[in-house]
């Protein structure tokens, strides 16, 4: 952990604790680099100007990333979090800049299994930021875990559908990838994917996605930077069609995607 490329003392992270006021991209270390840098990079700069209204040197964000990345085994997640640790709750206009922390965990195992899904109504605070206020997101999952699922999927009070807590879904209907149109987080691993598809020659559309009036046999699937691409095999205990031979080749066009070093 690196706040600015040096140790944060227990005074730095105060506020990011205690405030909770900032915004963050979560990347996927591999070999040779991160899927998709450019644009968790576009991410942090206009996340930036929404949270905080000031530029983010972007270079001096590679510089911290690669300090560090350079001395964890790969895989591994690496998440980069933009805060100012002047700010406060009475105050927030007082902080002078915005820093970055750079922190980093194990990866998940690859080919993580099938998931089922819980559907409640939430949206999140100003969903088209990655923002670090996820509480209302983590109590929805952790509902939804203490009731026998895997994880919560939101949709709003007309059952349209929108994203789970921390990613993206897609949905297989009559040989095409239907992305719900709903005020969202614009993933980077779906926005890679929409380069595969369009590689592999599936079609691909977004369209607002009511829960109620999915087709039989429609399948569908997760995806994030942490998971890549995770089989969705029921919703509210409604069993969903499979697509195994689809998701191998998304499956392969997204490992295919170059990686670029910090």
């Amino acid at each position: 952990m690196e706040l600015d490329g040096a140790p944060p003392t227990a005074d730095d992270l105060a506020a990011l604790a205690l405030v909770n006021y900032g915004h963050f991209t979560t990347v996927r270390l591999e070999a040779g680099g991160v899927r998709g840098l450019g644009l968790h990079l576009d991410r942090l700069v206009r996340d930036c100007d929404v949270v905080f209204g000031t530029p983010l040197d972007v270079a001096r964000v590679r510089e911290l990333a690669r300090r560090v990345a350079a001395r964890v085994a790969v895989p591994a997640m690496m998440r980069v979090t933009v805060f100012d640790p002047d700010l406060t709750v009475v105050r927030p206009t007082d902080g002078r800049r915005p820093r970055v922390l750079i922190t980093v965990r194990p990866a998940g195992p690859a080919g993580s299994p099938p998931v089922r899904l819980r559907a409640m109504c939430h949206q999140r605070e100003l969903p088209q930021v990655k923002h670090v206020g996820l509480f209302g997101a983590v109590r929805q999952r952790r509902l939804a875990q203490r009731a026998g699922f895997d994880d919560v999927l939101f949709v709003d009070q007309d059952g349209r559908v929108g994203e789970g807590a921390t990613w993206n879904i897609g949905f297989v209907m009559n040989g095409e990838v239907c992305w719900p149109e709903a005020d969202c987080l614009p993933g980077v691993t779906a926005h890679l994917l929409d380069g595969v598809l369009a590689r592999i020659g599936v079609p691909a559309r977004r369209e607002p996605v009511l829960l109620d009036a999915l087709p039989d046999g429609c399948a569908a699937f997760i995806t994030n930077a942490g998971v890549g691409i995770q089989p969705v095999i029921e919703i509210d205990g409604r069993p969903l069609g499979a697509e195994p031979g689809l998701l191998d080749r998304l499956r392969a066009g997204y490992q295919a995607v170059p990686t670029e070093a910090f």
